[in-house]
């Protein structure tokens, strides 16, 4: 399988130097994200574009097996009903081959229930909620990237592996969780519970709220009185802007902040609103392919990546592609190379059991994709049925000094050592 993925990744670099050829039957995609709404600016329109940048690469070379890719982009408008509304449009009028996308969690929970009842196929790149697929035993639905369950292992352990830098016992290390109450926040804060409890940790604080809130301050008064060492935040993105700034007026401190995804990967828009002010802060989630050391990726996937950015940047003017692109374009490219191939070819169409039998037979080794990791799909009857594997997190770090964004484990991916605690310089460090 090495071989073949290695094969595929050089055939899209090559992708921008060929032509396109005649073509058979085309694919369509219903691609629904949030184009507008809260969720937007959060990594929904970054993801978005991924997909399209892999699409029209795709397309340029020929499509796949000779079949044009067609993608029907949808705005959920960051509104559950809007995007089931938006799925059932594409499934029952548009008469898409298959859905994919969705960013939100709270989208993805019922719409995921939803496609496979109707026995559509639905591939999902980006939403993490663990409670889209655990337990669920879904048949139609499968998801490419990382479930929230993997971000309390990876935050915590990154806590407990940098105690001594802390100075204090893992034991008497102070950890508060704050989190968005939707499927994403309640299921990435209940697994960093769980997690660092396990680990030895005292959870001193802990509170949900929601992403549309216009006030945080009384939970940061809550957090003044515990003064946690340790802040685990799952957000979006006006929820992180208005916390982060009530926190610096308010005078909170802490050690350490790690950030789940979503808006603390937004990087340029973190560093547009907060300038220097998050330096050193610390993000869980899969890596932006261009951020990872490349001899973690296999051959080939590296000039994958290079191309990836460079068309990000073209398109928006961005210097830093967020890991949302690297989630869209990734997922698309598996989808795309990995799944569809197998069901045209093995499994003899388009048709929604093809595509399922072809993507339970991927097997995509580490470093075989842009964010370093392989995919191979929990079997139907398992408890994550449709889960990916073999994903991984990456854990990056803030730096105030260009590459702005590094990562600081796990050590296949490291490209830097990890800055524990805060300087006295941050606003928010504990003195």
């Amino acid at each position: 399988m090495q071989r073949a993925v290695t094969k595929l990744a050089l055939t899209l670099v090559a992708a921008t130097l060929m032509c396109g050829s005649a073509f058979a039957q085309d694919i369509k995609i219903g691609a629904i994200f949030d184009q507008t709404g809260p969720f937007a600016g959060g990594g929904s329109k970054a993801a978005a574009l991924g997909t399209k940048i892999l699409i029209d690469i795709i397309n340029e070379k020929g499509g796949v097996e000779g079949h044009k890719i067609v993608p029907i982009f949808a705005d959920a408008q960051s509104k559950t009903d809007v995007a089931i509304n938006e799925a059932e449009r594409l499934l029952n009028e548009q008469k898409v081959d298959l859905l994919t996308g969705v960013y939100s969690s709270a989208q993805c929970v019922p719409l995921a229930a939803k496609v496979d009842a109707a026995k559509k196929f639905l591939w999902m790149p980006v939403c993490v909620s663990s409670a889209v697929l655990k337990g669920k035993n879904l048949q139609y639905v499968f998801r490419p990237t990382i479930h929230s369950d993997q971000y309390g292992d990876a935050s915590c352990s990154f806590i407990a592996e940098n105690a001594k830098k802390l100075g204090k016992d893992v034991k008497d290390i102070k950890v508060a969780i704050i989190n968005e109450d939707g499927p994403y926040g309640v299921g990435v804060a209940s697994a960093s519970d769980e997690r660092c409890k396990q680990l030895g940790m005292q959870i001193v604080h802990k509170e949900a709220y929601s992403a549309t809130t216009s006030d945080l301050s009384a939970m940061v008064s809550k957090l003044r009185r515990a003064q946690p060492d340790v802040l685990l935040h799952v957000g979006y993105n006006p929820d992180i802007t208005l916390f982060l700034r009530q926190a610096r007026e308010a005078g909170l401190r802490f050690k350490v902040l790690i950030g789940h995804g979503a808006g603390y990967s937004q990087l340029d828009k973190l560093r547009d609103t907060f300038k220097s002010d998050i330096d050193y802060f610390c993000n869980v989630d899969p890596a932006a392919g261009q951020l990872i050391n490349p001899s973690a990726l296999g051959p080939g996937v590296e000039d994958l990546v290079k191309i990836m950015v460079e068309r990000f940047v073209k398109a928006t003017g961005i210097k830093d592609a967020p890991p949302h692109t690297s989630m869209g374009f990734g997922g698309t490219w598996t989808l795309l190379q990995g799944v569809m191939p197998i069901a045209i070819q093995k499994y003899g169409g388009l048709d929604p059991d093809a595509i399922r039998k072809a993507a339970l037979e991927v097997d995509i080794p580490a470093g075989g994709t842009v964010q370093g990791f392989g995919v191979k799909f929990a079997a139907p009857g398992s408890p994550f049925a449709g889960q990916n594997e073999r994903s991984e997190m990456g854990l990056m770090q803030y730096f105030p000094t260009a590459p702005e964004e590094r990562i600081v484990g796990p050590a296949s991916f490291k490209t830097a050592e990890p800055v524990v605690p805060l300087p006295k310089s941050s606003p928010y460090a504990m003195s």
